[in-house]
């Protein structure tokens, strides 16, 4: 394979090139710049470029001859994470020509251990919203098919990824930014345990609700990143100490589960009908590995107005400012969770807590005799890239613009980790992710139960693709 094809290559290939000095990082970027080149055109993933930075970066680390992690891969940064130097518009007006002095804290890890990023990835405004589309950058499409939505909020590091535009991808996720784009451009989202990959500096600083997280085309890459995120940092009161043991190792050493429950809508939410065929399909594969699967879920009857209440007390607390300065700047939706936040009541937020309480103890009594839990990663395959939002499934009607992700963001509430990955197509070739949850910091059985669900379907040998119109 030529140099220029190198971004066929996986990850874990290619940082074993670098390690093998049988390619340079500068080499690698020039790769990725000319993939960029190439598709972003149709897809609109990477919008912001900083390749000179990346180029800097990538001669300093071969001058070093230090001995990282990532080598010196190139990386997209969503861009709601900040990089120094970089703009970062937050897919907002208000933000447009923001230029940060300091990078996020994941970022100066990343960085630290052989990441070299290249570019931001697009996002909806302030990560609002499962579309991804803003007024600063416009709107990014599916390369499955450039009609269609790669959902949000880390649409742009999915599209980037099975477009081959970059070998790895950070996103991040509240109410399933990691997982829903994962399901709609058949690559891999995890969301991992509050606290496994340092958040901020933030004002917000004990949120467990939005985590940071690694996006890749196969299971071990996804694994690879996560490694080279994990880290304790005293800049994040929740932050977690790297495991003694290589994700990547204890994933690979992992066994397949025993007992796993499958449920086709968590009991709260409707289901396109292929979508719920093709996740029963997946389901099998690990009948198929020797585990035992019965249709089971822990209690999710509170979870949509639970994880309501929580998160616009959230939007309030960090953005009433904007609501306050900049009313005029911001997208009807994000308005909308600013202004609900304000309006609730000491009562509200009270019983919100206490079950997400309820939720979490239900969900523990569900591991103790089940392995993993399993459903749809989107309850819908990837729509018109024009639609704001799905408001309407079955003959069922939502009434705001999150409630259709409410299978994503049930699990957010119980802080076990989650991932995304690719479960099957629909009759006219869309993307379907399966969701796949595991116990309280458990992300190497979520892990190890994603690569058992790749290595039974595929799939990911058919990335990266080049963008398809319809």
């Amino acid at each position: 394979m030529s140099t220029n094809e190198l971004y066929r290559r996986t990850a874990t290939d290619v940082v074993g090139l670098l390690k093998r000095g049988e390619v340079t990082p500068l080499e690698l970027i020039d790769v990725a710049a000319a993939r960029i080149a190439a598709t972003d055109g149709a897809i609109n993933a990477v919008p912001t470029l900083c390749l000179e930075r990346a180029r800097d970066h990538a001669k300093r680390l071969m001058a070093s001859g230090e001995d990282t992690l990532l080598g010196g891969l190139p990386i997209a940064v969503k861009d709601l994470n900040e990089v120094e130097g970089v703009r970062c518009t937050h897919g907002s007006p208000i933000f447009a020509d923001h230029i940060p002095e300091r990078s996020d804290l994941m970022v100066e890890t990343l960085e630290a251990r052989g990441a070299i990023v290249i570019g931001k990835s697009n996002t909806p405004e302030f990560g609002a919203g499962a579309s991804t589309f803003n007024e600063v950058l416009g709107k990014t499409r599916n390369p499955w098919n450039t009609a269609k939505s790669v959902a949000g909020s880390s649409g742009g590091a999915a599209a980037a990824l099975a477009a081959g535009q970059v070998w790895l991808a950070t996103g991040s996720d509240l109410g399933g930014s990691l997982r829903t784009p994962a399901s709609f451009n058949a690559v891999i989202g995890l969301r991992p345990s509050p606290g496994r990959v340092p958040h901020g500096p933030s004002d917000q600083a004990f949120n467990t609700m939005s985590v940071n997280g690694p996006m890749g085309r196969t299971v071990a890459d996804t694994a690879l990143f996560l490694d080279a995120m994990a880290v304790q940092h005293p800049e994040d009161p929740i932050s977690l100490a790297a495991p003694a043991q290589s994700f990547v190792d204890s994933v690979a050493a992992c066994p397949p589960p025993r007992r796993v429950g499958f449920s086709p809508n968590l009991g709260i939410v409707p289901v396109d009908p292929e979508v719920v065929s093709i996740c029963e399909q997946a389901a099998q594969h690990f009948a198929a590995a020797g585990a035992e699967v019965v249709e089971a879920c822990p209690d999710f009857s509170e979870a949509i107005d639970a994880f309501q209440i929580i998160r616009a007390q959230s939007f309030a607390t960090g953005m009433a400012g904007h609501l306050r300065d900049h009313y005029d700047l911001l997208k009807p939706e994000v308005i909308w969770n600013i202004e609900k936040g304000l309006a609730l009541t000491a009562d509200e937020i009270a019983w919100a807590e206490l079950a997400r309480g309820r939720l979490y103890h239900n969900t523990v009594r569900f591991f103790a005799d089940h392995d993993l839990l399993l459903c749809p990663a989107a309850i819908v395959p990837p729509f018109d890239v024009d639609v704001r939002y799905i408001d309407n499934v079955n003959g069922e009607t939502f009434d705001n613009y999150v409630h259709w992700i409410s299978i994503t963001f049930a699990v957010t509430l119980t802080s076990c980790p989650a991932v995304s990955a690719p479960a099957g197509f629909t009759v006219s070739g869309l993307p379907v992710g399966l969701q796949i949850v595991g116990p309280p910091r458990g992300e190497v059985r979520t892990l190890a139960a994603a690569a058992l669900l790749e290595e039974a379907t595929d799939i990911s040998s058919q990335l990266p693709i080049d963008p398809r119109e319809p």
